[in-house]
């Protein structure tokens, strides 16, 4: 959660060990913070999933005689 005021870390290389403690320590700040104003982190089961089961497609008739 970023606000306006805050840095937004930026590197020409994400993946160099410097920026990703960078990013690690924003995260970290970041958290925080957010617990601090009240917030809660609720753990999802791993087996939940936002995709609702779709129908599945019938192609019974789908090709010509």
């Amino acid at each position: 959660m970023l606000e306006d005021d805050e840095p937004v870390i930026e590197d020409d290389d994400p993946h160099t060990i410097d920026a990703r403690q960078k990013i690690r320590s924003q995260l970290e700040a970041d958290i925080e913070a957010f617990l601090k104003a009240g917030g809660a982190i609720l753990e999802i089961e791993p087996n939940v999933t936002a995709d609702p089961p779709r129908k599945p497609e019938s192609k019974y008739g789908g090709r010509p005689i």
